[in-house]
């Protein structure tokens, strides 16, 4: 690949850019909003400006009820010897795509599990999908050609191809994205109005559960819109267990004995489930599943902490896996959990103590 065109510079589009352009890419930034093309440019993703001939491929990082449109208007124009797309939803924005009769052949539909809460170009970063998964699901009518440049756009990028079907793939992101997104929104709602008594005793856990609350809303809606259907189906049956928790609960509330009341079995019974659904996501694509050690190292708030445990973790020759950070506000000390292979947890803690 010598040249792309990338329509749309938000944190997405232009994190892709930015790794074209790393690549020796020639990139070109398009925009509705002419700043957001400069922000980007400035950031070294590419030219902004409109490339004076046909690019080999054209990322349209544009909302999904937009992709129809725009793949018709850029095709018009020849903008590119092929395209694709980066929306969260598959099967509405394809529909419409044949609706308009966009030429199917030079289109791929693709979607890179990777993101943000924060959006725009400013949070963009050149890494943003290594090691990630990158899905297509193309076309009856795709060629060959255009499918290869969409694969080596994501090999340059870092990700892994996985092709699905447009409707396999919404029933997948409702589960692991859409839904969850809904969930941590209504929790974070909950603190809107609560004591600040309350907001004052919040640590890492409601900070893990409403962080991808902070994403922006009007894009949201435009995702979620898009793929209605799969995400009800997933909160119906998250609404069915929480009916039953809620029950629980106030059977427990009245008092009954804990180890007989069927309220105590039914809120174990989500427990134990939580606890295997959790055991299946994976740790790295592609990798088995593993059991990590949690190492925990108090850290101050200081300059150049979190610098010096990492180059001791170097110097240590130790993998770590995960890392996860807890730092209440208004403390002089923060928790940094280190996650390694039991095999080496052991040296590690006797290094980071010495």
């Amino acid at each position: 690949m010598r040249s792309a065109a990338v329509v749309g510079t938000g944190l997405i589009g232009t994190s892709i850019a930015l790794a074209l352009s790393a690549r020796g890419v020639v990139v070109y930034l398009i925009d509705q909003e002419p700043m957001a093309a400069m922000t980007a440019a400035a950031m070294g993703a590419g030219r902004a400006e409109e490339p004076a001939e046909a690019v080999d491929l054209a990322i349209l990082a544009v909302p999904p009820a937009e992709l129809a449109t725009t793949l018709a208007r850029v095709q018009k124009r020849g903008l590119a010897r092929a395209y694709t797309d980066v929306a969260s939803v598959k099967a509405r924005p394809m529909a419409d795509v044949v609706e308009l009769g966009c030429d199917l052949t030079s289109f791929v539909g693709g979607h890179p599990m990777a993101g943000g809460e924060r959006s725009g170009p400013l949070a963009s970063r050149a890494n943003l999908f290594e090691g990630r998964v990158w899905i297509l699901s193309p076309h009856a009518a795709t060629s060959e050609q255009a499918q290869h440049a969409v694969e080596s756009m994501i090999d340059i990028c870092g990700a892994h191809l996985l092709v699905m079907r447009p409707d396999e793939h919404d029933a997948a992101v409702a589960l692991v994205s859409h839904a969850p997104h809904i969930v941590a929104s209504l929790m974070a709602a909950r603190l809107e109005n609560a004591a600040e008594s309350q907001i004052s005793l919040a640590g890492q856990g409601v900070r893990d559960v409403t962080r991808i609350a902070a994403g922006d809303p009007e894009l949201w809606l435009d995702v979620l819109s898009a793929n209605a259907g799969s995400v009800a189906d997933t909160l119906t049956e998250l609404a069915r267990d929480l009916e039953r928790v809620t029950a629980a609960l106030r059977r427990l509330e009245l008092g009954a004995e804990r180890t007989s009341d069927d309220g105590a079995e039914a809120l174990l019974d989500v427990l134990n489930r939580g606890v295997a659904g959790h055991e299946r996501l994976p740790n790295k694509h592609r990798a088995p599943k593993a059991r990590y050690v949690t190492i925990t190292v108090p850290v101050g708030d200081q300059p150049g902490e979190l610098a010096r445990l990492f180059t001791d973790i170097g110097a240590a020759g130790v993998n770590v896996e995960d890392v996860f950070i807890d730092h209440d506000p208004g403390k002089t000390t923060g928790v940094v959990e280190l996650l390694v292979a039991p095999e080496v947890a052991e040296e590690l803690s006797r290094s980071l103590k010495g």
